[in-house]
């Protein structure tokens, strides 16, 4: 039996959520960015009345950059303060494998792709929808020369092509490149956006960094000097695991900023996506969080926490 609530009661807790968080929205942009790369966002039929309580909260997983964003919708559906909100994701393959084993309800992940979905269970189906936006970043020591590399020079340095920063405009160093394993959004983005089909060089010369800040902190801190570099997400590096050891590159003479991600001219933008299972009734809660996050209210709690939303 559906359980109903006005939609009043949801925009109010929106709105005492901002106000309890501090946080404001960024602002606003004229168009979605890589609009023409997704599918849009279909609005809900119509307003969907639902009372989510801790029983019937749907079991949320996702990438560990979705964290913030699933505590924060925690906090808004639940009317509790966001420091009772905590959230253990297990990783974008990990969150893959509990939705297809039934271990969880409803992911916020970074790789809405078929790879991911083939290594943890070809045989489930997903609902897979973007609902916003983030960027794949190349980091590199805060005392590196070079502030730019092109596209090619990004997949050159990855597949081992390029091995001297001289060879960027940088000084005469080799370069110390690392790599996420296979399993991880970052690296699902990277053979996404950058790879082009390529082959990343082998673990052997370029090292796989299990981990998303371990990956930051080997940049920052490798104790050969200032010749490493690695990828990660804009907002993991941004609004969660900050060090002033490192710097952004500019990617072709755009650098990565809230901005140029809202207006689509940084090269490397990705969506990151809600998937639940296509067996999740349309009454269920799985179903109507997937609905939901579809909505402008949703979209707003996305703004507030410094993602780009997908609707504009």
């Amino acid at each position: 039996m559906k359980q109903k609530i006005n939609l009043l009661l949801c925009l109010t807790l929106i709105f005492t959520f901002l106000l309890a968080t501090g946080c404001t929205s960024n602002p606003s942009v004229a168009e979605s960015p890589a609009a023409s790369v997704a599918p849009t966002i279909q609005p809900t039929p119509e307003v969907i009345h639902f009372t989510f309580t801790e029983e019937n909260f749907p079991r949320i997983d996702g990438s560990t950059a979705t964290i913030p964003l699933g505590e924060a919708i925690q906090s808004v559906l639940l009317g509790k303060p966001r420091s009772e909100c905590g959230v253990s994701f297990s990783k974008t393959s990990g969150a893959y494998y509990a939705l297809s084993v039934g271990a969880a309800d409803l992911l916020m992940v970074y790789d809405g792709g078929e790879e991911v979905r083939r290594e943890v269970d070809a045989d489930t189906a997903f609902d897979t929808v973007p609902i916003g936006f983030d960027a794949l970043v190349f980091l590199v020591n805060a005392d590196n020369l070079v502030d730019n590399i092109t596209s090619e020079q990004a997949r050159q340095i990855f597949t081992g092509e390029i091995t001297n920063w001289s060879e960027v405009g940088g000084s005469d160093e080799a370069i110390r490149a690392y790599q996420r394993g296979n399993g991880s959004g970052s690296q699902a983005l990277m053979d996404k956006l950058v790879m082009n089909g390529a082959e990343m060089g082998p673990p052997e010369t370029i090292p796989i960094v299990g981990e998303m800040g371990g990956l930051v902190d080997a940049v920052a801190d490798y104790t050969g000097g200032s010749t490493g570099i690695g990828y990660n997400v804009y907002f993991y590096v941004t609004e969660m695991y900050e060090n002033p050891a490192i710097k952004l590159l500019s990617i072709d003479g755009v650098a990565p900023a809230y901005g140029s991600i809202a207006d689509g001219s940084y090269p490397f933008i990705s969506e990151f996506y809600a998937v639940i299972r296509t067996t999740e009734e349309e009454d269920s809660p799985a179903r109507i969080l997937y609905n939901w996050l579809q909505t402008e209210p949703a979209q707003a709690v996305i703004r507030s926490e410094n993602y780009v939303a997908y609707l504009s």
